[in-house]
């Protein structure tokens, strides 16, 4: 689950454009190396990170449970943080290519799919504790909330928009794919966006506005940056090809 990232690095000593990756940009079905599992000397240890970033909420929740600090309504308190952890790694995880882009560390796009799994499994885990908690496992139920209520059916659109990047997150599927896989992994914006507009009609009710708009903040930054560094690829492609 990652989001588009072709860019070329600075050239090097002898003045060659160096792609970013080893294979450079998707051309004919082929993707970078480092999406395909390229191992660094070091990825190990940021591989391990990596985990314990994605696993530290579920921890913080067994540790909270162990000392009795679930709050006085466990099942809203779970509800809710799973959905925030889902939303913060996914914003993480579209902050791995401006990062790498402006710091060189392109090892961190061989660990970025580990993110956006973790990013779904805790929305995984924010649904089935609506589905049971909120709804009482009655389908019927569930139906209408999606309907009833705004936030529900623009959260379960989300949802809907994160499925088929985790079902094609495999070394697999990204070579039978091939480009196809690049654009279909585009998803990941909509889904950003979704996500966020959900929060906000969530925290309506109770006229909260602060996370969900930090949040909105972020993602207009990670997606204006992007904006921005098409514009000047665009700029540079019309100079190179000149007027017709």
């Amino acid at each position: 689950m990652v989001d588009r990232d072709t860019s070329r690095a600075a050239p090097a000593q002898g003045g060659s454009p160096v792609p970013s990756e080893r294979t450079g940009a998707v051309r004919g079905g082929r993707l970078p190396a480092a999406q395909l599992g390229a191992r660094g000397g070091a990825g190990w240890l940021l591989g391990a990170c990596m985990h314990l970033v994605g696993l530290f909420p579920l921890l913080r929740w067994v540790v909270l449970g162990l000392t009795d600090g679930l709050t006085a309504n466990p099942p809203l308190f779970l509800t809710w943080s799973s959905g925030d952890w889902a939303l913060i790694l996914l914003l993480i995880v579209l902050a791995v290519t401006p990062i790498r882009r402006l710091t060189g560390w392109n090892a961190l796009l061989r660990h970025r799919r580990k993110l956006g799994l973790y990013a779904f499994f805790y929305t995984v885990l924010h649904v089935i504790a609506w589905a049971v908690w909120d709804r009482d496992g009655v389908p019927a139920a569930m139906w209408m909330d999606l309907w009833q209520r705004t936030f529900i059916g623009i959260g379960a659109l989300a949802v809907l928009c994160l499925i088929p990047l985790a079902l094609t997150s495999t070394h697999g599927w990204m070579r039978r794919l091939g480009r196809w896989w690049m654009r279909l992994h585009w998803l990941i914006y909509p889904s950003a966006v979704l996500s966020i507009w959900h929060f906000f009609w969530m925290r309506a009710g109770k006229n909260d506005y602060l996370e969900p708009r930090l949040s909105a903040w972020i993602l207009a930054a990670l997606l204006g940056i992007r904006l921005l560094w098409w514009l000047r690829k665009a700029g540079q492609r019309r100079r190179v090809d000149g007027p017709h």
